[in-house]
């Protein structure tokens, strides 16, 4: 039909169930939508593996990828669809692969950024390669791990340097700590890092230029380390936090990404923000679950609708400059925000998203307070939890959620 624009989003998923189900439904929401005289119809697809020819056509035009920071056939998939198909991805496996943790850590501090005092580590063990003995007998200069350590100051983090998911990670409390992680370390490269007494670790999830800081607790089980506390940051803190996640997802071009930092009173010290894959669990958001899924339906349906194109060149020297200015660190954290709000379309997203999707607010409000959502809810608390503990986690879950429909109705 004339005036008409079909739209397909392509979810490539692992083991997950829960967030796919609600995304469907969410989008369902969104309905067709009529801007500038066409009519844009949007719906999603379960994307399937199996061989491809490198000139295939690719029928999606967005994908969200939750899959190839470990499944190597699908992320050649996907740069094969950035390259030849100008398909756009909300997470570049281009930069995820070349920009892990330690690239990332490195990119900040050139920004001037709070990272912590952080070494890299030979290996433990001997890399699978026939060249090791000869090349570490001539070139690797012995080094006293204990005098590193010493001089970061315990407890300090061994992590490695391409992390995710919190693999490898110790705490690292005294010298018997320090070579036990580093026995463990094998053939991953490690990083030593210092910690910082903090007041509060935060998480920001971002999507698109969207962010939301929750406060994180690390040392709690999964369905307790999202705890729901409005303001635990100061202003300054709190802007610093949401500052920091969206420079860090402009400068990479990442647009589904999750940042970790500690706060100590107005510092903010960030410490991991390479997250291929950031943790949109119903499980473990809870409360913040709703908000996060439709975030991601908002911005992938205004990528698509608005025809946004994806931008593989970095553009690096641009934040390079600020940081080599005689600003203040307020005003480059300020100017490379306003790079990264450029970047997202900050100010016309919301005003997009105001325009023509006005309804979705609380057409997911409603779906949340009713029965198919408990019933996605019933079905993965049974899929995740064993039988004897359904019970309290599904009241746990439902009232979490439930304060968020009440929070939600209040405000």
């Amino acid at each position: 039909m004339a005036g008409t624009k079909d739209h397909l989003i392509g979810l490539l998923l692992g083991a997950e169930e829960d967030w796919p189900q609600a995304f469907e439904q969410i989008l369902r929401f969104v309905g067709p939508l009529k801007v500038d005289g066409t009519e844009h119809r949007i719906a999603s697809e379960r994307l399937t593996i199996e061989p491809f020819d490198l000139t295939d056509p690719v029928r999606t035009g967005l994908v969200i990828d939750r899959l190839a920071h470990w499944y190597f056939h699908p992320r050649e998939w996907l740069k094969k669809a950035a390259l030849v198909n100008g398909t756009y991805l909300l997470n570049s496996p281009f930069t995820f692969q070349s920009m892990e943790k330690h690239s990332a850590y490195c990119a900040m501090i050139r920004l001037g950024l709070k990272v912590p005092p952080t070494i890299l580590v030979p290996y433990k063990n001997p890399v699978d390669n026939h060249r090791w003995t000869f090349t570490s007998e001539k070139y690797n200069k012995p080094f006293d791990l204990d005098l590193l350590a010493a001089e970061l100051g315990y407890p300090l983090y061994m992590k490695p340097f391409d992390g995710g998911g919190w693999r490898g990670v110790s705490r690292v409390n005294d010298r018997s700590d320090l070579h036990t992680a580093y026995d463990d370390s094998g053939e991953m490269l490690m990083h030593l890092q210092a910690t910082v007494d903090y007041d509060h670790f935060a998480r920001a999830l971002s999507i698109g230029p969207e962010t939301m800081v929750m406060d994180f607790r690390p040392e709690e089980p999964m369905h307790q380390r999202y705890h729901v506390s409005h303001g635990f940051l100061s202003e300054s803190a709190g802007k610093q936090v949401v500052a920091v996640s969206r420079i860090v997802n402009a400068f990479f071009h990442w647009e589904f990404n999750s940042a970790e930092m500690l706060v100590k009173g107005d510092d903010v010290y960030p410490i991991d923000y390479a997250n291929a894959c950031p943790d949109v669990a119903v499980t473990s958001l809870h409360y913040y679950f709703p908000w996060a899924i439709s975030a991601l339906v908002k911005w992938s349906t205004y990528c698509l609708v608005t025809g946004r194109r994806p931008n593989l060149d970095l553009e690096m020297t641009t934040y390079f400059e600020i940081a080599d200015s005689d600003r203040t660190y307020d005003e480059k954290l300020d100017a490379y925000l306003a790079l990264a709000d450029e970047h997202f379309e900050t100010e016309r997203y919301h005003a997009w998203c105001a325009e023509h999707l006005g309804h979705l607010d609380e057409a997911v409000a409603q779906w949340v307070s009713g029965q198919d959502f408990d019933r996605l809810l019933v079905e993965t608390v049974q899929a995740t939890y064993p039988r004897h503990e359904q019970e309290q986690f599904l009241a746990h879950f439902r009232g979490l959620v439930g304060m968020w429909v009440h929070d939600r109705a209040a405000s």
